[in-house]
């Protein structure tokens, strides 16, 4: 069996100690859940332009978590005292890989910061700092509600989960087109999809990766990944 090529952009690290020196790279979890699931991870180096010709070799795109985007994305006109680790050129890939896999239909999963570079992408806002230690969602595991038919429901294979969270933003405006599809009780957006997208797409605002190994709802998100892209 030929695995499916997941393309999963690298992110920034300044230093790695195995490396001595900084680095590009994908957490651990996030690579073996993609392996588990039949797809063949592949880190993509962030640059500036020819995105689309780069991705033409791929089955699928798993945009990962990472640092905040800077607010002027989506037009923010200050910046919050808690945003960090931004990157222009970050950024700019991201973006440049969501706008593609959406348009070209190419099968997308996106995770924590993913989420919101979609939502961004497609001209959503994100609400900067959601208020501090007792509101944020970081180090946190906590229920949400999927809809009753959505693609992430499909996915997990239930209506509720339990999910492990690590975010101090989140959506204040969904982009054009998209769905939340998913809810913590307070509110929170969890997910969100794009009906009638050219390809299979859904976004979480978790991640999946930390508890997949153990979780078959976690999982799933995976599987249903690699199963679109094998068959597009």
């Amino acid at each position: 069996m030929i695995r499916p090529l997941i393309a999963i952009p690298a992110r920034f690290s300044a230093t790695t100690s195995a490396l001595r020196y900084a680095a590009e790279v994908n957490a651990r979890a996030l690579i073996e859940a993609v392996w588990r699931a039949g797809g063949e991870p592949v880190s993509i180096h962030p640059a500036a332009g020819g995105t689309a010709a780069r991705l033409a070799r791929f089955d699928g795109v798993l945009l990962p978590g990472g640092g905040d985007l800077a607010p002027a994305r989506y037009g923010a006109t200050d910046t919050h005292d808690t945003v960090y680790d931004v990157d222009t050129l970050q950024d700019t890939f991201d973006l440049d890989v969501a706008r593609h896999a959406l348009e070209s239909g190419l099968p997308l999963l996106a995770v924590c910061r993913g989420l919101q570079v979609v939502n961004v992408a497609l001209g959503g806002t994100l609400e900067q700092d959601m208020g501090g230690p007792e509101r944020e969602h970081r180090h946190l595991v906590h229920p949400v509600t999927l809809e009753p038919g959505s693609l992430v429901a499909g996915a997990a294979g239930a209506e509720k989960a339990d999910v492990s969270c690590y975010h101090h933003q989140r959506v204040d405006r969904p982009g054009a087109g998209l769905r939340v599809t998913a809810r913590a009780a307070d509110g929170t957006v969890e997910a969100l999809e794009l009906p009638g997208a050219h390809g299979w797409f859904t976004a979480v605002q978790w991640h999946p990766e930390d508890t997949a190994h153990e979780n078959p709802a976690q999982q799933g998100l995976f599987e249903a990944l690699v199963r679109a892209a094998a068959t597009r």
